[in-house]
């Protein structure tokens, strides 16, 4: 799930709390996580040219303490990563590239803030900030600022929202910097999608040659564009990201340059003029082929709310969704948006949604690209007993240098074939890594046979554990 900060959408939920309150805070957005069957948290920790995290490059976020460049007393991305991990969830730093502020005037920036030092970085637009993306020295300062965080913490993933340039981007005044960079260039469009074209190639560079273990991806608005735009197009006629925000979403799938893509597809099934169940299969048609990853962004925040179509007050909608996923293998997950829905759950559309789909555990898919590395070493399973209180205990020992992230604990009727443990209807747990771990299956009786597998954190799986017999 997506747990955003600008604005105090979800965490802090407002300025000024305390270091323990905020700290209590996230720790009760992962208890939601864990309780809804999630591996995953995207953090949004730069919401607006800031950080949540002591960076030397921005200041600090105004909605830590209310007051931007305050230092709210303890780092906030340090401790959530750490707690995240605790729970054997994975951390994405989620990242908005180019919004500067949510108001529209510089001198409201902290007076050291990179919009005040060079005021010609920045343009207004709809009473907000932004970053000029066509200016090259813009490009390579938002890199270096996000890969500070990318460099110093032990993130699972960098990714990006939907936000590059402004929609309705006739009335973005970059005029002039199209007259001094644009040479070469048909016209101003083209070349804008150029700039963000950099941005995206650039930063799988970067990510590669700094941390290449973590994923790299974008969630994007869920049209790239409509049929009659464009043949390659689906069959949608609603805003477009390559026309409106300049941003080539099929093309950079296409050329490799994402490790996944998460297409906001906040639409119900049948909706005109933008349908999800036909937007599914256009998706994944584009990722079919490439070695980028195809998940879903998920409207929960839609579910429920009295201001949207009835479709949206039917408590199925969202599973029918991950229902109607099933039958396109490209797609490896689902994200939600946002975290206080997840949690809240007005009509329990997400309920429906995690008791459908989510009551079995699942392993997060391996990037294809690290698919060939190397796997952690084999565990131990010290015993698997029956407990006087009803189940079974397992206890797994991890034998590599390195800790595993996580264990994968399954159970069978009988001695298992290696082949079996691709089945996920043998997988009965993910647990958080450690040297050693003991988990009760309180399903486990006489007979069943037990095997743990270790889980690195680019989700690759060692060889099977030895077997063990309940007696």
């Amino acid at each position: 799930m997506w747990i955003a900060s600008v604005v105090n959408i979800n965490w802090p939920s407002k300025p000024g709390l305390t270091a323990d309150e905020q700290k209590a805070e996230f720790v009760a957005w992962l208890d939601v996580a864990v309780q809804r069957k999630l591996n995953s948290v995207f953090v949004q920790i730069r919401p607006t040219a800031d950080a949540f995290w002591p960076s030397p490059y921005e200041p600090w976020s105004q909605y830590l303490t209310g007051t931007q460049g305050q230092d709210p007393g303890y780092d906030p991305l340090g401790f959530a990563v750490a707690e995240t991990h605790k729970r054997g969830l994975a951390f994405h730093a989620w990242f908005n590239p180019y919004r500067v502020s949510m108001q529209a005037d510089p001198a409201k920036l902290h007076p050291d803030h990179p919009g005040r030092k060079h005021p010609d970085w920045i343009l207004p637009f709809g009473g907000k900030l932004y970053y000029n993306p066509g200016l090259p020295e813009v490009r390579k300062f938002c890199q270096d600022a996000m890969m500070d965080a990318v460099t110093r913490y032990d993130i699972d993933g960098l990714h990006f929202d939907d936000y590059f340039y402004p929609t309705n981007t006739t009335a973005f005044d970059d005029g002039a910097t199209f007259a001094e960079h644009g040479a070469g260039f048909p016209d101003l469009a083209t070349w804008r999608r150029n700039n963000v074209d950099l941005m995206v190639q650039e930063m799988q560079q970067r990510v590669l040659a700094a941390k290449p273990e973590i994923a790299w991806g974008i969630s994007p608005s869920g049209i790239w564009r409509n049929k009659a735009s464009d043949p390659l197009g689906s069959d949608t006629s609603g805003g477009q990201s390559y026309d409106g925000l300049h941003a080539d979403t099929r093309g950079w799938v296409k050329k490799g340059w994402l490790d996944y893509i998460a297409p906001q597809l906040y639409w119900y099934m049948g909706q005109p003029p933008a349908d999800y169940s036909k937007l599914v299969p256009w998706w994944s048609d584009v990722a079919s082929g490439t070695k980028t990853l195809l998940w879903i962004g998920q409207a929960a925040y839609k579910a429920g709310d009295p201001a949207q179509a009835a479709q949206w007050q039917a408590p199925g909608e969202l599973s029918a969704h991950l229902t109607l996923n099933r039958d396109h293998p490209e797609i490896g997950g689902d994200i939600w948006y946002n975290a206080n829905d997840v949690k809240v759950d007005r009509i329990g559309s997400v309920t429906t949604a995690v008791n459908d789909h989510y009551q079995r555990p699942a392993l997060a898919p391996v990037l294809p690209r690290l698919a060939n590395g190397e796997p952690p070493r084999r565990p131990v399973l010290a015993y698997a007993l029956r407990r006087p209180g009803g189940g079974v205990e397992v206890r797994a020992v991890a034998t590599g240098r390195d800790e595993p992230f996580q264990f994968a604990i399954f159970r069978f009727g009988r001695p298992a074939s290696s082949g079996a443990f691709a089945d996920a209807r043998n997988l009965v747990a993910v647990v958080p890594g450690d040297r050693q771990v003991r988990w009760t299956d309180a399903d486990g009786k006489r007979g069943d046979h037990y095997y743990v597998v270790a889980v690195d954190r680019a989700n690759r799986t060692s060889k099977p554990s030895n077997g063990f017999r309940v007696i």
